[in-house]
């Protein structure tokens, strides 16, 4: 929020649940003259994270997959489009915490699902499935990952260290994935999206200090 408030943005806070966030958004578009865009279930959102699948299926060689973090599914709901217009033999996996598996669940069921209501690490992922994205998710992806919190702070962790790039625990899911899932992948050409990094240094170390050990 200190960032968000030094770039001169104005918060607005609510409680932290999706209700709250919702009527506090109809509060101040009934104070302001703003326009509300859904952040994922919208399909100009959904063909702008798009992007990130294009640039790397234009930049790395030919990938037997990809994997992407899935919360309200615009990011992954892009990628299985950009997938299936130019590498269509990519398969498209998606990773989340198990706490908070309501895509799962629904690939297993075949129906949009509503959130869990859990808490995890990965707090960017805790939002249920958008309309629009379900309906692209549910029909074009192969597999979804579920990952533990302690697998989620080690991959985290294993890129921190090994690459110098600081990502969020909701990014983090993809490589815990392949992690947890080695023979799944092995001898495969695998694009990972990581999707952000936000972090709450504070609250991520004290999560970090209840891991007895991490193991790469």
């Amino acid at each position: 929020s200190d960032a968000v408030r030094g770039y001169g943005a104005k918060i607005y806070w609510s409680e932290n649940t999706q209700l709250a966030r919702e009527q506090k958004l109809e509060e101040v578009l009934g104070q302001v003259p703003a326009t509300f865009i859904h952040p994922y279930d919208d399909y100009t959102i959904i063909a702008g994270q798009a992007t990130a699948t294009l640039e790397l299926i234009q930049e790395a060689p030919p990938l037997d997959a990809i994997i992407a973090p899935i919360g309200g599914g615009g990011l992954m709901s892009g990628a299985i489009l950009a997938a299936q217009y130019l590498s269509p033999l990519t398969k498209m996996y998606g990773a989340e915490p198990i706490a908070v598996n309501d895509a799962t669940e629904s690939l297993r069921q075949n129906k949009r699902l509503p959130p869990t209501g859990k808490d995890t690490i990965a707090d960017g992922l805790k939002t249920g499935l958008g309309e629009r994205n379900s309906e692209i998710i549910l029909d074009g992806i192969y597999d979804i990952f579920e990952v533990e919190e302690h697998e989620i702070l080690t991959a985290m962790m294993l890129v921190w260290q090994r690459m110098k790039v600081v990502i969020e625990p909701s990014s983090a899911v993809v490589l815990a994935a392949i992690i947890k899932n080695k023979s799944k992948f092995q001898d495969k050409a695998v694009g990972l999206i990581f999707s952000g990094g936000n972090v709450d240094f504070i609250k991520i170390l004290i999560e970090i200090s209840k891991i007895n050990s991490i193991q790469y």
